[in-house]
């Protein structure tokens, strides 16, 4: 019988032998290792052309615990929990180091018994990605998932990867027409298995936000410092991941926070949201040919008429006010003219916090008014791209999409910015 991952093998090898449990191949080591984990915990790489046998000593029985039966509790709200994948919706096998997402609402109470207090649990796994494989078209599979999760839950919270969560966050914003009750989305920076995990403060807060909070929005809730002080709720077309590995690396841009949420109590922090209501959401569709653009020095304008062949729409993150280049060889100006024409091309702001503006400067004024390129206030460039895709597929013509790229849709343009609100 072929020995397989989790299995406990004896391997011959020329001047000797090795006992241990089989693991899998990591992809970097290539097909000429084979991985075995010792009795002492270490694992070696034994290369195969050493290997003269590979002795079965006993099958892999994987062993499933105990689960506890869920019990409804009338009094409670009900929360969905949908899972897409990432650290915090992931079991690891200790035995064979394999990493597997597939949650159920068992697991999720098992991993957190504090939620069942909440409320009641249901869950469902609607895909297994890492955040930067998921693609517009998962945001329409959320969307959906979402709408019908909304009709028998008091809220839904989504997890997944935290790499690309402002983009789903940003995207359901604009997909889910008519939201009615809150949808929160959640992750992890740390992995579940480490004493520093966020992941189980992170979805306690979230349960508690999707049970309790009153408005009818899309929003990341996460942890608000590094310590296990508060979670912060941010609307979902303002927060942006701002770190790489802090536990609080989602803030507000341009806008402040909805709230500060603990375990089991709500501050809010702002009234001028949607409140829970009786509309019937449903999700819309999107368009995905639409390209995002960093302006830099020394940037080409054929890659902008690379990029606007292939498109039906763009978006500019420009550098401060809206600036791209207009006064050299590399003007961008005739190439934008010329597109702005066909497709909408939207100006955004690269320093993310401040907005561009259409008529400070003369450079700003003749992209503007020269070319017919649209300046989207205060938009983070993630946020406009979400807009833009939703916008062209729901709109019959340019120019409507156009104007309601204009438009404050989802909380995406804050007509006014306090100081307060830099670097909160």
């Amino acid at each position: 019988m072929e020995a397989k991952a989790g299995d406990k093998v004896k391997i011959i090898v020329e001047d000797g032998e090795f006992t241990g449990i089989l693991m899998p191949r990591p992809e970097l080591l290539g097909k000429e290792v084979t991985v075995l984990k010792l009795e002492s915990g270490y694992n070696i790489g034994i290369n195969n052309k050493k290997i003269k046998k590979i002795e079965l000593i006993e099958k892999y029985k994987p062993t499933e615990k105990k689960k506890e039966k869920l019990k409804k509790t009338r009094k409670l709200p009900t929360v969905t929990i949908l899972s897409t994948g990432g650290t915090i919706s992931s079991k690891i096998d200790y035995r064979t180091g394999g990493v597997y997402a597939n949650y159920t609402a068992e697991d999720f109470i098992a991993m957190c018994p504090e939620i069942k207090k909440i409320a009641n649990i249901k869950s469902k796994n609607i895909m297994n990605k890492m955040s930067e494989d998921m693609q517009p078209k998962d945001w329409v599979k959320i969307a959906k998932e979402t709408v019908k999760a909304l009709k028998k839950s008091t809220g839904v919270v989504i997890t997944q990867g935290t790499d690309t969560m402002h983009y789903t966050a940003a995207a359901l914003s604009f997909l889910i027409k008519d939201l009615n009750k809150p949808v929160i989305i959640t992750g992890a920076q740390r992995s579940i298995d480490r004493g520093s995990s966020d992941a189980f403060m992170n979805l306690i807060c979230s349960v508690n936000a999707a049970a309790h909070y009153d408005g009818a929005i899309t929003g990341i809730c996460m942890h608000g410092t590094i310590n296990d002080d508060y979670c912060l709720l941010i609307r979902g077309t303002n927060a942006r991941k701002m770190h790489t590995t802090r536990r609080d690396t989602f803030r507000p841009i341009n806008a402040k926070a909805l709230a500060k949420i603990y375990p089991e109590k709500i501050e809010k922090l702002r009234e001028d949201y949607p409140k829970r209501n009786e509309k019937t959401p449903q999700a819309l569709k999107l368009d995905n040919k639409v390209a995002l653009i960093h302006i830099y020095p020394g940037i080409k304008p054929q890659l902008i008429e690379y990029q606007a062949k292939k498109s039906h729409g763009i978006i500019i993150a420009a550098t401060a006010l809206g600036h791209v280049p207009t006064h050299n060889t590399k003007s961008l100006m005739p190439v934008l003219k010329k597109w702005a024409k066909k497709i909408p091309i939207i100006i955004t702001s690269q320093t993310l916090y401040g907005r561009v503006h259409p008529y400070v400067y003369t450079p700003l004024r003749k992209l503007s008014i020269e070319t017919g390129c649209i300046f989207a206030a205060n938009t983070l460039p993630e946020t406009a791209y979400a807009k833009l895709m939703v916008m062209l597929a729901n709109t019959k013509t340019t120019e409507e999409a156009k104007q309601k790229m204009q438009e404050n849709i989802a909380g995406e343009i804050n007509e006014r910015e306090t100081a307060k609100e830099f670097l909160e």
